[in-house]
């Protein structure tokens, strides 16, 4: 698993680049603020309920949640179930927040 810095993050997705990104918070954190990732909460990825992102196993997928902790376990089940190349978004969308939503 690879890490990468909310900056560095938003640098792709402000330059354009096609990105994968899942969000495994919860419903109401996702509805409350979210920067456009496909919503798999953590508990239906360790339950192995992945269809809506089974097709991005060989893709680059950026996964974040509120603080850099779930998605972080996230990224070794995931790996588990054959996603080779996943990157965990650093500090969340709380560092997010705190850097560009001011």
């Amino acid at each position: 698993m690879q890490t990468i810095t909310v900056e560095a993050l938003k640098a792709k997705i402000d330059a354009g680049e096609q990105i994968h990104l899942v969000d495994v918070r919860e419903p109401h954190e996702h509805a409350d603020f979210n920067i456009g990732g496909i919503l798999l909460p953590l508990g239906q990825v360790q339950t192995m309920q992945v269809e809506a992102i089974e097709d991005l196993k060989d893709q680059e997928v950026f996964v974040y949640c509120r603080s850099g902790n779930r998605s972080g376990q996230a990224c070794l089940i995931l790996e588990t179930m054959g996603f080779s190349n996943l990157t965990n978004v650093t500090g969340g969308m709380l560092a997010w927040q705190d850097r560009f939503a001011k």
